[in-house]
């Protein structure tokens, strides 16, 4: 068996680019059965607001040190990435927010066996929806949207369940020296940093189904 942990934020563009690159590698592999995947927590800005009267570009500027314009043009360099993947970014109608509850919905969903489900709902929620991913009561849709009991994810996001889960995946990530996300950990051996092409993915893969056991 071949585990993938992946440590990865909903609110960054380049984790759900890093999804669908690396899907697209695990669906080509022959031994894919053979290839468990989980997702872990990482909040680039754990103080991030959930309620915030900014737009995304002036809060890159204003993160950055550079211009409103610089972000528009960051914005429209990741909308055409996406594009050549499938993806459809709406930089313009993201709206910032926190993303600790969503992360605590993705530990619910692990548990289900849901993550991948429920991680691509909340990345199209967020980047192409232009919704509240921060709010309760968005997560809550998003959770039966993605095949969930809506009544059992309002019990989780109005409880403290699973916040000790993300506290510890974060804990884990600076142990591993994680700075940043897409993290992809195989094995707990092999470390692909950032949204790497596809060939990337498919060689690690390659390499470890092939290593004597």
């Amino acid at each position: 068996m071949i585990t993938v942990e992946i440590w990865s934020d909903i609110l960054c563009p380049f984790c759900y680019i890093g999804k669908r690159r690396f899907q697209t590698a695990l669906a080509a592999f022959p031994q894919r059965d053979q290839v468990e995947v989980t997702w872990r927590s990482f909040e680039l800005d754990p103080n991030a607001k959930r309620d915030n009267n900014i737009s995304i570009h002036e809060l890159l500027a204003k993160k950055y040190g550079r211009t409103v314009e610089w972000a528009r043009e960051s914005s429209a360099n990741l909308e055409a990435q996406g594009a050549q993947l499938g993806l459809t970014f709406h930089m313009d109608q993201i709206i910032p927010t926190n993303s600790f509850h969503a992360h605590r919905l993705l530990h619910l969903a692990g548990s289900l066996g849901q993550q991948d489900a429920v991680s691509e709902k909340l990345f199209a929620a967020y980047f192409t929806e232009g919704r509240p991913i921060g709010q309760i009561e968005t997560l809550v849709a998003i959770a039966g949207e993605a095949g969930l009991d809506p009544a059992r994810a309002r019990t989780v996001l109005e409880s403290t369940e699973y916040s000790d889960a993300v506290r510890r995946d974060e804990e884990e990530a600076q142990s591993f020296g994680l700075t940043g996300v897409p993290a992809f950990v195989f094995n707990r051996k092999y470390l692909i940093s950032g949204a790497q092409p596809s060939e990337v993915f498919a060689q690690a893969l390659e390499k470890l189904v092939n290593e004597p056991a």
